[in-house]
């Protein structure tokens, strides 16, 4: 596949570099998952991606960038997903299911990302300009999609677009948070519940009943 115009492939060191540095993030996602971030050590870290523990501050100076790393490439995949994956609103609802479902199988990654986004809240934490930044860019794609949605007759007129995004947002994040104090709670049924909510039956064609889908 062609490079998109303007940007260069990378080569000699710098190709070195990036690919050093998504193995050390790699390498940290593992670590954060199995130990915690306050079990996880940047030694672990460094050993699991086959450097020595002065290379890995070369890239990373502590381990809370690597935890901003880490969190930011799991942003980045399910972004790139979400893409193809929200073009109806079946599919966007089923594509929000499977990343409910695929943060439950990380559970420490998902309570390490509730605990970032609070502390980084705080406009002199470092990564409070990253927080930010994606809140708006989820904001703003979901404003598009629902838009898109409203347009078409789905969503219900007492909503708009704007208001019915950020609901949204806070669904998705709550039902998280409740989920680890509570592992019994059913995102999916709560997260269905509330679609239904705000669009209705619009969008109920096609999909599979609970037992189906699981």
């Amino acid at each position: 596949m062609a490079e998109p115009p303007g940007r260069a492939k990378a080569r000699g060191p710098y190709a070195k570099t990036a690919a050093r540095r998504t193995d050390i993030v790699r390498a940290a996602r593992d670590s954060f998952a199995e130990h915690g971030y306050a079990g996880a050590s940047l030694r672990d870290i460094a050993k699991r991606a086959g450097i020595a523990h002065a290379g890995l501050q070369h890239h990373f100076r502590t381990k809370e960038e690597l935890l901003t790393a880490v969190l930011a490439q799991r942003d980045d995949e399910e972004w790139e997903r979400g893409l193809t994956a929200t073009d109806t609103t079946v599919a966007a609802r089923s594509h929000l299911e499977q990343v409910l479902l695929e943060h439950q199988k990380a559970p420490e990654l998902m309570r390490l990302w509730a605990e970032l986004a609070v502390a980084a809240s705080r406009p002199d934490h470092p990564a409070h300009g990253y927080f930010v930044d994606r809140d708006q860019r989820v904001h703003t794609r979901l404003v598009q999609g629902l838009r898109e949605r409203a347009a078409g007759g789905e969503l219900r007129d007492e909503l708009d677009p704007e208001s019915a995004a950020s609901l949204l947002q806070a669904v998705l994040s709550g039902l998280q948070v409740q989920w680890l104090l509570n592992p019994r709670l059913d995102v999916i049924e709560s997260l269905n519940c509330f679609m239904s909510l705000i669009f209705g039956r619009d969008g109920e064609e096609g999909r599979d009943a609970p037992e189906e889908r699981r």
